[in-house]
């Protein structure tokens, strides 16, 4: 059953949506246990990473590029287009804050299973969280939202658990663990991960059927804005990195097109307003049917060469 999991891990993961959707209830009831999933995830990931390679990739220059693009780039383009459309502080926000979020740390795996280099992924992915912080400062700072203030010590407090923590346990490891006790261990650890991520599409939709629940419509405006914004970061990447060839275009648009919504409200909670649950749960759907599809577009353009 396992080996039949990881093998078709990309269609379940979206399945799982779908099933979160249809089981608001076992959806919501999952939802408080996800900061500690995600933790364990991503201490996981980085601890199957190689650091020292890890480490060169991430002192490279185009890495900070990618992760300006990610967030500052995107997240000034939404600030013009929110202003000139009218949208709402609250709509705009949310939006601002998944233009802040960073990569999804089982984008690595998501990238390995298409056949590409996950290291450049994983250091795509610690370069946005790194920058997590100050990205979204930015919105929460001038777009107050009622729920209260920023409280800097909470906030610190945050950032340290989900962000510091997970890489400062994996790098201590790695300098005490012997390499090959930490490789058996994950070996056997390893295969049960995809678990894990298997329960946030199923635990974040559950804010989103709410929402369906009380207006359609509205709920139907939240999807198409979620489908937008996975479009828009999937596709401008792409576009940035194509003459780089379709593996780096590849993976740092897929890379672009996984948010860690999860983590960017483990660490500001109510202070993105109420429109950033919903919309995170929204996003659970593109998010997770767009691995399925960029498969086939790495094949359609693998047969064209």
């Amino acid at each position: 059953m396992l080996t039949f999991l990881v093998k078709h891990s990309l269609v379940c993961m979206f399945l799982c949506a779908l099933l979160g959707f249809a089981f608001p209830v076992a959806s919501n009831a999952l939802f408080p246990f996800l900061p500690y999933v995600l933790f364990t995830l991503m201490l996981l990931t980085l601890i199957g990473m190689p650091m020292e390679q890890l480490i060169k990739r991430l002192c490279h220059h185009s890495i900070w590029l990618y992760a300006l693009l990610h967030s500052a780039f995107f997240m000034t383009i939404f600030a013009v287009c929110g202003v000139l459309l009218g949208l709402s502080d609250e709509l705009l926000l949310a939006v601002l804050g998944v233009g802040a979020t960073g990569s999804l740390f089982a984008t690595p795996a998501i990238v390995r299973a298409l056949g590409y280099d996950s290291l450049e992924a994983m250091a795509m992915t610690i370069a946005t969280t790194l920058i997590l912080p100050v990205a979204l400062f930015i919105p929460i700072h001038f777009l107050p939202m009622s729920q209260g203030s920023l409280d800097f010590v909470t906030y610190g407090v945050r950032l340290l658990i989900f962000i510091v923590g997970p890489i400062l346990i994996s790098f201590t490891l790695h300098r005490v663990v012997p390499t090959e006790t930490l490789q058996r261990a994950l070996l056997k650890v390893s295969p049960y991960t995809i678990l894990l991520v298997f329960a946030f599409p199923f635990g974040l939709i559950g804010s989103y059927r709410g929402l369906w629940n009380e207006s359609m419509p509205e709920a139907m405006v939240f999807l198409l804005i979620a489908v937008a914004l996975v479009c828009v970061f999937f596709v401008v990447t792409f576009i940035f990195y194509r003459h780089q060839g379709i593996e780096k275009s590849l993976t740092a648009a897929i890379t672009s097109g996984n948010r860690n919504v999860l983590l960017t409200y483990s660490i500001a909670g109510v202070l993105l307003g109420p429109a950033f649950l919903p919309l995170a749960g929204a996003m659970q759907v593109p998010t997770y049917i767009l691995p399925v599809i960029t498969r086939r577009i790495a094949r359609y353009l693998k047969n064209r060469l």
